[in-house]
């Protein structure tokens, strides 16, 4: 989080008259929140990185628009507007995932030291409308849209295994074209049929239309993004908001369209895996807990772990055929992209609560009831699954942001309604830059 600040005021400096760096909020732990902001056109860009803890790849998405709007002055005065970048909304989750970030990038490294918090800790969420904002965060990123009135907002996410997708709170045609030539370019899977847009309208292959917030329970707000949000407070003003997801480790079956022989078969599978491994976790939160404290540190982990036990049970209820509702809720149809993506997201869902609960042991210091040895072997065994049974392969840093800056530049273009722009540089090289650690990206 320091370096982004840092490579930030390098870049200032550099240019001073052409980018400034300001503090437009405090962290709950005292952390500043920093907006990069590149020219000094009418119209307002608003790229918003971090918002998740654990996916850091907007904050070097985010210095990366930087450089490219400084080379290339038809995305600033060339387009009448000013590119306004917060670094990073959550850093103080964040550092909690520095433990992984300078590699080794192996799932295993990842899910251990994995972190998000709670739902009700996550800054994008308005679960009592703006109005009812507590999080110091959330308070200033909502100041910032009032203040901006952007035509465009990004919101920069990750996805740690699966495939790259854009959710859009109104229609931009021609993003999913672009969407699908710059991921073929990079050589990274789109996702066409990701669980949380389940029910969701599609506007084109890989491209989801975010239904308007409505009240519902907790675990349809966790699964859903059903209560209002941050995405959607700037709608009065005209704004259009593209959520825009990078896969970490990709997995060539989330853009099968291909009918599997028997779904329901495979439905029935997942439903069972989830559901017993909700059970393991469980059991293994229910000997460890009493012996944890009720520290703030504990406090921190523990709710997320809640939540992800919360929603298992109830997510496995909604996709077995033999329990779930069609004619309150059908399922939509199935080909093997859409299953693949639920197979990954039963999976995403253990081993965050096992990854959390692992934490929540060793930062003890003690293992009273030797569940460490069982933890390690849960985390293991659902890597290799993702890694073998799934086929998921790292994607290097330098990819996942090239990616998703390419999929911003395409928005703002879109959005704006001007002329075609390009980096200066053109695309000559692009995609092949080596990986680098992440922390130095």
């Amino acid at each position: 989080m320091d370096e982004l600040g840092a490579r930030a005021a390098a870049l200032v400096t550099r240019r001073p008259r052409d980018a400034r760096l300001r503090r437009v909020g405090t962290s709950r732990a005292g952390t500043p929140l920093w907006l990069l902001s590149v020219g000094h056109g009418s119209r307002q860009a608003l790229v918003v990185a971090g918002p998740h803890a654990n996916e850091p790849v907007g904050g070097a998405t985010a210095l990366r628009l930087a450089e490219r709007a400084l080379a290339d002055p038809r995305l600033t005065e060339g387009a009448d507007a000013t590119w306004n970048l917060l670094l990073c909304l959550d850093p103080d989750a964040a550092r909690r995932n520095e433990a992984w970030l300078s590699g080794p990038y192996t799932l295993g490294h990842y899910f251990r030291h994995f972190f998000r918090p709670g739902f009700l800790e996550q800054p994008e969420w308005l679960p009592e409308g703006a109005d009812g904002a507590v999080l110091p965060e959330t308070r200033a990123l909502l100041g910032l849209q009032d203040e901006l009135r952007p035509f465009l907002q990004c919101s920069l996410h990750g996805v740690d295994v699966g495939g790259a997708f854009v959710e859009l709170t109104r229609e931009l045609p021609g993003l999913a074209q672009r969407v699908a030539h710059t991921a073929a370019r990079l050589g990274i899977p789109r996702e066409l049929g990701p669980y949380d847009t389940l029910y969701w309208p599609m506007l084109g292959p890989a491209v989801y239309r975010i239904p308007p917030p409505h009240r519902g329970d907790l675990a349809a707000a966790i699964t859903e993004a059903a209560v209002d949000s941050t995405w959607f407070h700037p709608h009065p003003y005209g704004t259009v908001t593209a959520v825009v997801e990078a896969p970490m480790w990709g997995v060539a079956a989330v853009e099968d369209p291909a009918r599997p022989a028997d779904a329901d078969a495979m439905l029935r599978t997942v439903s069972r895996t989830l559901r017993h491994d909700t059970r393991l976790l469980e059991g293994i939160l229910a000997r460890v807990r009493p012996g944890l404290g009720t520290s703030p540190d504990v406090a921190c982990l523990l709710a997320p772990v809640d939540d992800y036990l919360l929603v298992g049970p109830g997510l496995a209820d909604s996709w077995d055929p033999d329990t779930y509702d069609p004619d309150a809720r059908p399922l939509p149809p199935l080909d093997t992209a859409r299953l693949t993506a639920l197979r990954l997201a039963g999976r995403r869902v253990a081993l965050r609560t096992a990854g959390l609960l692992h934490q929540l042991v060793t930062g003890s210091g003690r293992d009273q009831h030797g569940v460490l040895p069982e933890l390690d072997r849960l985390i293991d065994e659902w890597c290799a699954d993702y890694r073998d049974g799934c086929g998921a392969r790292w994607i290097p840093v330098a990819r996942q942001v090239e990616y998703q800056a390419r999929v911003v530049l395409a928005a703002f273009e879109l959005a704006g309604q001007h002329a075609p722009v390009r980096s200066r540089s053109g695309e000559s090289g692009w995609g092949s830059e080596a990986a680098v650690p992440m922390h130095q990206e």
